[in-house]
């Protein structure tokens, strides 16, 4: 059978007018769409925030369950009922504060989860206090002053924990979101997709160098796997390695042809050059990574349990409760 959009939408969305929420909304209903699996089969699971409250607007089972636990909720949901596809929606604040023992465990266990980081670098539904992913120096209601912490970053994070897939848009992006979004249901495992967006009451513009198409021309490379690491606007830069880092260089200039560009691998298992891609653009001259930079196979936590559940029950001499009870000795009483 196949869908629109209109099957998974439900409800009226009651965010700020320009929440980049109602990007990511409708691009995950067109994702689903496009997927193809029954609004039945679907769950989307999340914890507490602006962010969270999707699941509302989701023609799909759904829970918003409590602060930072959607992960742990998600988990459950999928290990009990494996043929399910679950989407765990979370914010910064969310997913990396209160919920960041979740986040590194899901990904460690590589639990069969979409797991989706709504980032607006702040906590947008309690007024405005800076998040785990907020900049060092960031002045907010919680830092009059001005932070003195230093964020994370999300793909450090994950692939600090051992994640095998992490992927990057930007919220107003609809076509590369519903591509990621299509890539992490593919993925078999726990997938992470970071998405920027701003939030326009109390942290508008964080990601306004790439919030447009003209300026992720400028600001922003695309990855795809398999293709040279080519940016700018009339694609007339390129990224090599140097060292043990990475190197901006200007194709035509030096010598330097397409030959001498690096081609991204996600599948790569070693994720050196992975990070490196998705650490990139903080200020320090080169663009910010956008599409899937790490996407490599792994044994899943829920098929590993499936399958150790089959074994053992192979192996017992019983397979049920009646079974259990007469392999004991049994008294009859007269």
């Amino acid at each position: 059978m196949s869908y629109t959009a209109q099957d998974y939408k439900k409800g009226q969305p009651r965010w700020c007018p320009g929440c980049g929420d109602h990007f990511f909304l409708a691009s995950l209903h067109k994702a689903m769409a496009e997927i193809g699996v029954d609004p039945w089969n679907n769950a989307v699971i999340s914890g507490i925030g602006c962010s969270s409250r999707l699941p509302h607007y989701m023609a799909t089972y759904g829970m918003n369950t409590i602060h930072g636990r959607a992960a742990a909720i998600a988990t459950g949901a999928k290990v009990a009922n494996p043929n399910l596809t679950v989407w765990q929606v979370s914010g910064d604040g969310d997913g990396l504060a209160i919920g960041g023992n979740h986040f590194i465990h899901a990904n460690r266990r590589n639990i069969n989860l979409n797991m989706i980081l709504l980032n607006n670098r702040i906590y947008g539904l309690t007024k405005g206090q800076y998040s785990p992913t907020s900049p060092r120096g960031f002045v907010s209601k919680s830092s009059p002053y001005g932070t003195v912490e230093d964020p994370f970053r999300p793909a450090e994070l994950c692939f600090g924990a051992r994640g095998h897939f992490f992927a990057r848009a930007v919220a107003t992006d609809t076509p590369a979101t519903v591509e990621i979004l299509k890539a992490a249901y593919q993925h078999k495992g726990a997938s992470v997709c970071e998405i920027l967006q701003n939030c326009v009451i109390f942290n508008n513009g964080t990601h306004d160098s790439v919030y447009t198409k003209e300026g992720r021309a400028k600001n922003a490379i695309y990855v795809e796997h398999g293709k040279p690491l080519i940016f700018g606007e009339n694609r007339e830069y390129g990224l090599v390695q140097e060292g043990f880092g990475l190197k901006v260089v200007e194709i035509g200039k030096d010598g330097i042809t397409e030959k001498d560009i690096l081609v991204h691998d996600a599948h790569c298992e070693d994720n050196t050059l992975q990070l490196k891609l998705a650490l990139m653009g903080n200020g320090d001259g080169f663009p910010i990574a956008l599409g899937v930079i790490r996407d490599v196979e792994a044994p899943t936590y829920d098929d590993s349990v499936t399958a150790q559940i089959e074994e053992v029950k192979a192996a017992k001499k019983y397979h049920n409760f009646a079974e259990l009870l007469e392999t004991n000795d049994i008294w009859e009483v007269k």
